[in-house]
């Protein structure tokens, strides 16, 4: 594992959703919350995974017929609002919290890019207790959507770091595509096919496979 940070490991970038946060689910819920107030059958398995994926509103635009599109602003604000009714269901993935203490004893930075927007990605953060983990925190709205790299590209430009040091977690193919395009080791993360040069189920497997490329923990640490 050691070859993939040759020069060491200055900092690693988290997607959020299915990496952070558990919210496929939840996420399903407000898509399907949607179509149902159209009086239109749940999503595909297709159009989950294309969501799960993809920004708000290109997932909107893609799952509601094209003659309904002006109606998306008004369902989602008063029938459905992702804020009230979706929010509170979210939960951090187990072993998040302790994975991004270590990191931080060990002087490793830390970022997140995300196709949320900026104002949702703050919300979530600011739920949990974690806007002081992260920065720069880079979303739909701020840098190109994933699979665009320019998100990733931008946090090594903040960090001052070659894109080799840096880690970039996700699950998904759009992740995947940005940290290949941006120069950075992917670590494929949870139980679907996804691989990267790092590929695991859970924190505690991917705690495991950093501890054979990161430092020792100083005591007076």
């Amino acid at each position: 594992m050691s070859v993939l940070f040759p020069h060491g490991l200055a900092g690693v970038i988290f997607d959020c959703d299915g990496v952070m946060i558990d919210s496929r689910e939840s996420n399903n819920i407000f898509y399907n919350r949607v179509l149902e107030h159209f009086d239109l059958p749940p999503m595909t398995p297709e159009q989950e995974e294309y969501c799960f994926m993809a920004t708000a509103v290109q997932s909107l635009l893609h799952i509601v017929p094209p003659h309904l599109h002006g109606q998306i602003e008004y369902v989602t604000r008063e029938v459905v609002n992702y804020r009230r009714d979706i929010l509170p269901m979210l939960r951090l993935q187990p072993g998040f919290t302790g994975f991004i203490d270590d990191l931080r004893d060990r002087r490793v930075r830390m970022a997140v890019h995300t196709n949320r927007r900026f104002e949702g990605i703050q919300t979530v953060l600011d739920i949990f207790g974690l806007p002081t983990y992260f920065d720069p925190v880079v979303a739909a709205d701020t840098a190109a959507p994933k699979p665009s790299p320019e998100g990733t590209r931008h946090i090594c430009s903040a960090w001052g770091v070659s894109p080799e040091t840096v880690l970039f977690v996700g699950d998904s193919e759009h992740d995947k595509e940005a940290a290949r395009g941006a120069g950075v080791v992917f670590a494929a993360f949870g139980s679907g096919a996804l691989r990267g040069q790092i590929t695991v189920t859970d924190y505690a497997g991917l705690h495991a496979a950093l501890d054979r490329t990161l430092p020792p923990q100083k005591a007076e640490e």
